[in-house]
């Protein structure tokens, strides 16, 4: 646990209501046009998720917020400032936890949070107290002095948001945090984040992991080919779009086609299985199951992944 500071000892947190403006935001690569004019803002203190599917854009999206790559065109602003002309001074207040690891292998643990501060002027005094702190709030305190080639995968990856703090960073941003992680791993680092957010720390978060984002995230946005297709807080996004409940028929006969067709629900027939949304309580699962499915079906609560495979199609992306 990250010790309880006073209020002398807590970074001036930004007061403005927005950390992140973006307008138009686009990026080309040549003729790819891999962010294509999208609009949103981060409000300060919140959990902000951006989904999509492979090339989707988002890694891309939040490269230009943390100025490791220039917008084509656009306006964006962090802190307030302009992107274009104070990257520097917006650099120092953020944090980056990329999905690559990026660790010196031949530095110890505690080693890799001390040459990291350098790059922030931290004194050297400050900069062990700090990383060891960061190394007791990643429950890492007992590998100080280890190698990073001795440390597992959920090991790696929170040592990584160890480092992205060393700097009290006003914006935390993190491109699929989780990703390969076990269950335990991966539920210990959201659990880490929550304390985060609680602190005051505001979060620019990437994920494929739908439990995630519904976990974490305040507001989303999810995009494709490099546009926004919808924005919204989870719990709004899946009333909206697929309703309270889907129930999964395999293998549905005709005649069920033609019954879902005639009242008009929404759905969708990927051949092998049907997929209907619907916010009945039981009384449409009960008609199906005898009527047209007397081996069953699966009625369940509707979920984020619901939302997503909907907007972005089901096909695998490369």
């Amino acid at each position: 646990m990250l010790k309880a500071e006073t209020a002398s000892e807590i970074p001036t947190r930004y007061p403005g209501p927005y950390i992140i403006e973006a307008e138009n935001l686009s990026k080309k690569f040549g003729n790819l046009v891999a962010v294509n004019g999208i609009s949103f803002r981060v409000a300060t203190g919140e959990c902000f998720g951006i989904l999509g599917p492979n090339g989707a854009g988002k890694t891309t999206t939040i490269r230009m917020v943390y100025a490791f790559s220039p917008m084509s065109e656009g306006r964006l602003k962090v802190f307030g400032l302009d992107i274009s002309r104070e990257w520097r001074r917006i650099k120092s207040r953020i944090g980056v936890c990329q999905q690559e690891n990026s660790l010196d292998p031949d530095l110890t643990v505690l080693q890799n949070l001390e040459v990291f501060a350098r790059y922030f002027d931290i004194p050297k005094k400050e900069a062990r107290e700090k990383a060891a702190e960061l190394l007791d709030f990643i429950a890492l305190g007992q590998r100080a002095n280890a190698t990073v080639t001795e440390l597992s995968g959920g090991m790696i990856r929170r040592l990584v948001l160890a480092r992205s703090l060393i700097n009290h960073p006003d914006l935390l941003v993190l491109d699929e945090p989780t990703t390969g992680l076990d269950p335990q791993s991966r539920h210990q680092m959201w659990n880490r984040l929550e304390e985060l957010r609680g602190r005051g720390i505001s979060i620019l978060l990437t994920t494929h992991y739908m439990e995630e984002a519904s976990r974490l995230c305040d507001r989303l946005i999810i995009i494709d080919h490099g546009l926004i297709l919808v924005e919204g807080k989870p719990e709004e996004l899946i009333q909206k779009h697929v309703g309270r409940n889907v129930i999964e028929i395999v293998g549905p006969t005709n005649e069920l086609r033609s019954f879902i067709q005639s009242r008009h629900f929404r759905y969708e027939d990927l051949g092998h299985r049907l997929i209907i949304y619907c916010e009945d309580k039981g009384e449409l699962y009960q008609r199906i199951t005898r009527d047209f499915c007397k081996e069953g079906c699966l009625m369940r609560l509707a979920t984020l992944e619901d939302v997503f495979l909907k907007l972005t199609g089901r096909e695998l992306r490369e």
